[in-house]
């Protein structure tokens, strides 16, 4: 028999059997012309593909393979796979006629062992009670691989993609059905694995041998795969390294592989790390980050990975490392897809969920307006993302403004108003010196002579004076001037004598506004941010070394609770007057008063934005029950405070001193252990790192921030 009506039989026929016959003897001297590729493959009733869009069929997992009718149900599924790759097999060789005979003979031997495949599986499920045909039958490989346009397409994206999966699926189950007797689906499984290695190493050889030879195998594969697919989908549960070094894969292509995420059909969100969006706000388009603040933002960008889910895309400037990227996954921390800014265009190809940048500012908002008509998870018009109401919710004058307007309304709440701050230490805005000059002198009538003036807006710890000095030098006045000149209010206020910060995190959603939890916080003297920290049920407690600090009998806790409760209250109220949607958090500490009692100032600012505590409430879903976590931020000083010599050399410290300890079944979550969360070898000024331990927060003691 020729092999194009061999080929043609194959593809076309109704007939099951006829598909998966192959006769003794085929010949390939008459190619003939090249075929269209038809809607597709000829099937008998019962194996037609079910409708696009009709959703997903359950695939059985390892827990039910005890029953046979579970075992068969999966057998379905893999045996309607090996009958399309027999199809797109037999398309391939009626498409490509004049691509080369060893090419076509190698194919060729390829489509019979999928026949034989196709014959085992329905051997098999027909064991289990279930005949082929009788479940509704996917054509996702035939959309996916058959608009191939040369035999390039073909071996990338069914050889290295859909068989080279196989090799992880094969093994997996082979010892699935051995757990629960079923040897001889066992043994049938492994011998497809050791099948499947020939094959994807069929499909190795002739990619390498039509790719451009100055392209590394794994870029000509990415830039090879059309969409939907991806390399997501040429890996299985757990990678199986033996299997691809035996197909003949290299170290490369596999350790990149194995960092590798893209969704499989859920719509990702897109998250940006953009921590100056407030420097932007307050300048406009005139503000220039200087090269420190440039720096750590590149330092970082890829924080935001530990906010979303393995499906979702992070934008960053340059894509992290693999070593780095591996080291993070050996953690236990799902790994985003991540996409450079110049490759943004892309995108609007995809649907995609929601935007979710650090912060909605005109930096995020001209940044992600390409992708806005792709957005499937909210409708949201330009103008509600971003718009001046929103810009206002920056505006530490506004944060005072909310405190000061909720403080009048917390006695007739019926809140225990003993343990809040008094309307005198909130803070008030002024304009003009004049003004500034005036509330200066009264907070000191009050016999408070400390006091601290913020600029309304402007980057954290680098906007704020602290007046001590009985009068005004003419330094402090002119910084008062200058930055009055800027045209944003300035916020005059007492300095308290704090005792411990704390945040509460939050998320506004068209549900309302949710608590995501507490973290403990840690600034310096400037008010420039260190780390946070999180106990266990942070995600309904406030820490309780807060609590402790206000040695009394009475529920504080529940006090401070019932607080809060009220102003999540109150602000929900003005975020959906501002139709604001996304995270936020709240700062907060605790302080003594002028005579000595323990006071508590529950609002110190609110961030309409995502902050490194979220980062760590976020990062405390992979920590085990009872564990403690502290997120930090290392610079180059605190390197030099302890004898490092740099960043990687910190790195290595801190792994051989704190090594990762996971506990729990089925995927273990972390007991003790530190990582760094950005890459060490890339980082210049900043390197983020998370420690647990499972006898209290690291680094933090009764009198607050000890040496680490």
């Amino acid at each position: 028999m020729e092999l194009r009506e061999f080929a043609e039989r194959v593809l076309f026929s109704t007939s099951l059997e006829e598909k998966l016959r192959a006769p003794e003897n085929i010949t390939d001297e008459h190619p003939g012309v090249a075929l269209a590729t038809p809607a597709g493959p000829g099937r008998p009733a019962g194996l037609h593909f079910k409708p696009h869009g009709s959703g997903k069929s359950e695939f059985p997992g390892l827990h039910q393979l005890e029953k046979p009718r579970e075992r068969g149900r999966l057998l379905h599924f893999f045996g309607n796979h090996e009958l399309l790759a027999t199809e797109l097999m037999a398309l391939v060789l009626l498409r490509f006629p004049d691509a080369p005979p060893a090419f076509r003979k190698g194919l060729l031997q390829t489509l019979k062992d999928e026949q034989q495949h196709t014959r085992w599986y329905m051997d098999r499920m027909r064991a289990c009670g279930l005949e082929f045909g009788e479940l509704p039958v996917s054509g996702y490989f035939w959309r996916c691989v058959s608009p191939m346009e040369n035999p390039m397409d073909y071996v990338a994206s069914l050889c290295l993609t859909f068989e080279q999966a196989n090799l992880d699926f094969a093994g997996h189950f082979s010892r699935g059905f051995a757990t629960v007797g079923d040897t001889e689906t066992a043994q049938l499984l492994a011998q497809i694995y050791k099948d499947e290695i020939g094959h994807v190493a069929y499909g190795l050889k002739w990619f390498r041998r039509w790719k451009n030879p100055q392209e590394s195998d794994w870029d000509a594969f990415c830039r090879t795969l059309k969409f939907p697919l991806s390399p997501q989908r040429a890996k299985g549960f757990t990678l199986n390294l033996a299997g691809r070094r035996a197909a003949g894969l290299d170290p490369d292509f596999i350790a990149q592989l194995e960092v590798y995420s893209q969704s499989k059909g859920r719509t990702p969100n897109i998250y940006v790390f953009n921590p100056l969006a407030e420097g932007r706000i307050a300048g406009g388009k005139a503000f220039n980050p200087n090269q420190h603040q440039a720096q750590l933002v590149a330092d970082l960008e890829n924080l935001p990975q530990f906010l979303g889910r393995q499906d979702d895309i992070v934008l960053v400037r340059h894509k992290p490392a693999v070593e780095f990227l591996s080291r993070i996954k050996q953690a236990g921390f799902a790994l985003p897809e991540f996409v450079a800014h110049g490759e943004i265009q892309a995108l609007r190809e995809r649907k995609l969920g929601t935007l979710r940048p650090w912060a909605w500012g005109p930096d995020s908002h001209e940044l992600l307006a390409p992708l806005f008509e792709r957005v499937t998870g909210e409708a949201r018009t330009a103008e509600q993302r971003f718009n001046p109401g929103l810009a206002e919710l920056y505006s530490k004058a506004w944060s005072a403004a909310f405190l000061r307007k909720f403080l009048l309304q917390a006695g007739a709440m019926g809140l225990n108003t003993g343990m809040l701050c008094s309307e005198a230490e909130v803070g008030v805005a002024v304009h003009s010196l004049p003004e500034a000059l005036a509330a200066i002198a009264l907070i000191r009538q009050r016999g408070q002579h400390k006091v601290i003036v913020k600029e309304a807006l402007g980057v954290a710890g680098s906007n704020a004076l602290r007046l001590f000095e009985p009068e005004l030098p003419e330094t402090h006045r002119r910084w008062l001037e200058r930055a009055l000149h800027q045209g944003h209010p300035l916020v005059v206020e007492p300095w308290l004598e704090r005792e411990m910060d704390f945040s509460a995190q939050l998320e506004m959603g068209p549900e309302g506004l949710k608590l995501c939890g507490y973290t403990g916080l840690i600034n310096d003297a400037r008010g420039q941010f260190q780390g946070n920290w999180a106990e266990s049920h942070h995600h309904k407690r406030i820490p309780s070394r807060v609590i402790a600090r206000f040695n009394a009998a009475a529920d504080v806790s529940g006090a401070m609770l019932a607080i809060y409760a009220a102003i999540f209250t109150a602000l929900e109220a003005e975020l959906r007057a501002r139709d604001f949607v996304g995270a936020l958090g709240i700062d907060a500490f605790i302080y003594k008063d002028t005579a000595g009692q323990i006071r508590f100032k529950p609002v110190v600012e609110i961030n309409p934005r995502h902050t490194m505590g979220r980062v760590t409430v976020e990062l405390m879903k992979q920590v085990a029950q009872g564990s403690c976590g502290w997120f930090r931020l290392v610079n180059q000083a605190q390197l030099r405070t302890e004898g490092v010599a740099d960043f990687p050399a910190y790195a290595r410290a801190l792994a051989e001193r704190f090594p990762w300890q996971l506990a729990g079944e089925p995927t273990g979550k972390i007991r003790a252990g530190a990582i760094c969360l950005n890459d060490p070898a890339q980082a210049k000024v900043c390197l983020a790192v998370f420690q647990v331990t499972c006898s209290g927060v690291p680094g933090i003691e009764a009198n607050g921030l000890a040496g680490v």
